[in-house]
């Protein structure tokens, strides 16, 4: 018997009704973002088959808004990925056992992270800190901040670290968020300090700094041991001033380039000041010598100074890497970085997925504490030469000479220490001591100009005279008393 009309209708309308269910249910089903694959966990900073681990993979669990645990969501659906963060920051938050970070999953798919007052180990006390309608009345129980997180804007996973006491595993759960603070728009006094002065004020370094050493390095009278000596001071200190710039726009750099830069940029200081401790040992070395008009070539005693000077740079610097690497404790990554988060934790010793990899404190140490020993034996030349200099009588053109670059060593070690010691008080966060770092980083390269160009006379004298094209063909020191009927240095 074929089927009525009426029964084909109603089959039709029958379909049809069912469709727009699953239709309904199925764009109404809750996002839930997971930062690796459903069948994957977060194992040591790296997204793993949680079979090869024998973890079992994450399933999210509800909480209700006012602390209702276990609330059940069946129609929810996994959205695989980071998070869009656009141009806010992206960082790590970890709850673990007994952490004061707490992370809560809404049904409607929204993430709340609150920050307690004390360690918590249990989330059966849930309701008392998550309960919308708390007053802030000094009661423990009330988080120091909560922030909520919408879908899109996170992804939660299970983390699990293997850097544990005893070796065993520790396991928690991740979560990775866009900064929850609102773009600060470019006109703010601290944006415009960091982000634009600052970055303007290395590009201007670089060229002062630039100009100082094509100066002595073009000009034949400049090109002297000490002459020499200022040249690979300032392409150091260039090479520093770039690597910084790179640093400062973190946002823009993933963690290898962001190590790199690192690397130059604590290379080429460490360079540049044990260039400064050659310099410093020549001149206390002349001003002791009995015969200064030794038979070594300049040429020559560069060579051993560069030996010096780049074989305990590069030493030191595989010193710090090996100690990065290999040494460093777990959890003691150095956050130098502007964009580091205060509430950033470390579960196994190992930060997790786009984490920026600074150079650790260990072989930042490495790093330093040569400097710090170069310094004090600096001043120990410092203090010495000059006793000799206050007890000599005369003066031939050679000490005279050497007089002159023993202040110049003197201004540049001062100012160069003065930029290092505010660069290690900048790391204390303090905003204050950051923008004095920015001030005396910007002061150090025109300071440089001033003592090894416009405040000697005889190098100005060459400059003029080379634009003049009125070089002097003499490569004596002191050829402006040549072509001027005496004058002051």
């Amino acid at each position: 018997m074929a089927p009525s009309t009426a029964d084909t209708v109603l089959a039709i309308i029958a379909l049809c009704v069912v469709g727009l269910a699953n239709s309904t249910t199925t764009t109404t089903s809750v996002r839930i973002n997971k930062c690796c694959e459903k069948f994957e966990v977060v194992y040591d900073g790296k997204c793993t088959v949680a079979t090869t681990v024998n973890a079992t993979v994450w399933k999210p669990e509800f909480t209700g808004r006012k602390g209702e645990r276990n609330v059940q969501v069946d129609n929810y659906r996994f959205i695989i990925g980071l998070p869009d963060c656009g141009t806010k920051q992206k960082f790590n938050i970890y709850e673990y056992h007994d952490s004061y970070d707490k992370l809560n999953l809404f049904p409607d798919g929204q993430l709340r992270h609150a920050i307690l007052r004390h360690q918590s180990s249990t989330r059966d006390n849930v309701g008392s800190y998550l309960d919308e309608d708390y007053v802030d009345g000094g009661d423990n129980n009330v988080p120091l901040l909560k922030y909520d997180y919408s879908p899109g804007l996170y992804c939660m996973d299970r983390a699990i670290g293997s850097g544990g006491d005893g070796g065993e595993l520790m396991e928690g759960l991740i979560a990775k968020v866009c900064s929850p603070k609102e773009d600060i728009h470019w006109t703010d006094s601290d944006v415009m300090l960091r982000k634009i002065i600052n970055p303007i004020c290395h590009g201007l370094a670089i060229i002062i700094l630039l100009v100082v050493a094509i100066i002595y390095f073009v000009l034949p009278t400049l090109r002297d041991l000490v002459g020499n000596m200022v040249t690979t001071i300032t392409m150091c200190l260039i090479v520093s001033q770039a690597a910084d710039l790179v640093r400062i726009f973190t946002e823009f750099s993933n963690h290898v380039s962001f190590l790199i830069a690192d690397l130059f940029f604590y290379v080429s200081m460490l360079g540049a000041f044990f260039w400064l401790n050659a310099m410093g040992y020549y001149i206390w070395k002349m001003f002791r010598t009995r015969n200064v008009f030794l038979r070594v070539s300049d040429g020559r005693k560069y060579c051993w100074y560069s030996g010096y000077a780049w074989g305990c740079t590069g030493t030191m610097a595989a010193i710090a890497v090996f100690a990065h690497f290999f040494l460093d404790l777990p959890g003691s990554g150095g956050n130098t970085s502007s964009g580091a988060s205060e509430n950033q934790h470390h579960l196994g010793g190992e930060s997790v997925f786009e984490g920026q990899d600074n150079i650790s404190w260990l072989g930042i140490a490495v790093f330093f504490m040569p400097i710090a020993f170069i310094i004090i034996v600096n001043i120990f030349f410092f203090v010495t030469t000059l006793r000799f200099i206050n007890r000599m009588h005369t003066y031939g053109r050679i000490h005279h000479k050497l007089r002159c670059s023993f202040v110049m060593f003197t201004l540049i070690f001062a100012t160069m220490s003065v930029a290092w010691l505010f660069l290690i008080l900048s790391w204390l966060h303090y905003d204050g001591l950051l923008y004095m770092h920015i001030i005396a980083n910007a002061l150090q390269a025109p300071c440089i100009l001033y003592i090894c160009v416009l405040r000697q006379k005889h190098v100005t004298f060459l400059v003029k005279s080379c634009f003049r094209d009125q070089a002097p063909q003499t490569t004596e020191w002191g050829d402006e008393m040549t072509y001027m009927n005496g004058g002051d240095y």
